[in-house]
């Protein structure tokens, strides 16, 4: 008999989309287990590495996800294009629930579901040319390789390298290049939704812009949706739509970017904000930093009540002892998992 688990959010702060948007990525209950490791011959806890998670994604959309390292960020982002198994909760693409598919049912969903992975020289095959790097999620789709290669030098050009590059190997490009040669393989089949888990994280400052150009260009004008998962918190405000706070595997805060950055609601946002650098030295002196006490609790022996209580200075009994759901807060275009949201 399979686990359940207490849904995340209150039903009534379910969606955050604005106008009836139907989403084209819903996720409900979303849990992901690993087992423990053995020590000394004993069995550890198992690891609550993502636990009820709730999100949805309108077509057209870039929905940030930000949070400490080791929060289940990437955990998340895996599980919705089933490189990762979820323990429970569900997966829904374009209405079709497609958590348990198996994986010759999931082949024609796949090729909308793509991902664009932190290290781009890591998930490049380095015995691969770049053609057969890009063209090969269209052989798999069943495309001929002459149409695979003439896709492949399309897509180098879209993302501003260049046809002449195809028959070299990923050791002879920039962290920047190769990781545009990821990002040219993710638009290879034509996908609707892309998971960037932190993809400009491991390159030069002086790239990462470049490369996030690159992805809000290209979002704009095929369409796309992004799962953005980022630690730098000016990068997501730059290219998100929406923002979802995580911590300790949970959803803490999510809503409209400026809402969320203009009047955060939960403490653990607030502290994550103001940690961001600001341009003006003046009103970088003027600002209050929030400093948390401690580390982030394990996910192994996660604690009672709300996650963040025990760094948290607003915290009192009742949150210690239950815990807080998602519930509309401000205008109503975010919600906050807090029983003393901000509401400034």
């Amino acid at each position: 008999m399979k686990p359940s688990y207490p849904n995340s959010v209150d039903v009534s702060a379910r969606s955050t989309l604005q106008g009836g948007v139907a989403p084209l990525l819903s996720v409900r209950g979303l849990v992901k287990t690993f087992p423990g490791r053995r020590v000394l011959g004993r069995a550890a806890a198992p690891v609550r590495a993502v636990d009820g998670v709730d999100l949805e994604l309108a077509a057209g959309e870039t929905l940030g996800l930000v949070g400490e390292s080791g929060c289940g960020k990437s955990t998340t982002g895996r599980m919705l294009v089933r490189l990762l198994e979820p323990t429970a909760g569900t997966v829904e693409f374009e209405g079709r629930d497609i958590t348990h598919l198996s994986p010759r049912e999931l082949r024609p969903t796949r090729r909308h579901l793509q991902i664009i992975f932190q290290d781009p020289h890591a998930s490049l095959n380095p015995r691969q040319t770049v053609a057969r790097i890009i063209a090969e999620p269209l052989l798999v789709q069943g495309a001929t390789v002459r149409a695979a290669r003439d896709r492949a030098a399309e897509l180098l050009d879209l993302v501003g390298l260049g046809a002449e590059h195809l028959d070299r190997h990923p050791y002879q490009f920039s962290g920047g290049q190769a990781q545009r040669i990821g990002i040219a393989r993710a638009l290879a089949t034509g996908p609707r939704l892309i998971v960037a888990d932190e993809p400009v994280s491991a390159l030069d400052v002086s790239v990462q812009a470049q490369v996030v150009n690159l992805m809000d260009r290209l979002g704009a004008e095929l369409g796309l949706s992004f799962l953005f998962i980022a630690h730098d918190l000016s990068v997501v405000k730059r290219v998100c739509d929406r923002v979802a706070v995580m911590y300790l595997g949970r959803i803490v805060e999510i809503g409209d970017k400026r809402e969320l950055y203009d009047s955060p609601a939960h403490p653990y946002t607030r502290a994550l904000l103001s940690a961001v650098p600001l341009p003006d030295p003046a009103a970088e002196r003027r600002r209050e930093r929030i400093l948390l006490l401690g580390d982030p609790p394990s996910p192994a022996a996660p604690p009672s009540g709300c996650g963040f209580h025990p760094r948290c200075p607003k915290a009192q009994a009742v949150c210690r002892t239950e815990r807080p759901l998602l519930r509309v807060v401000g205008s109503g275009a975010r919600t906050a998992a807090c029983h003393f949201p901000e509401t400034d």
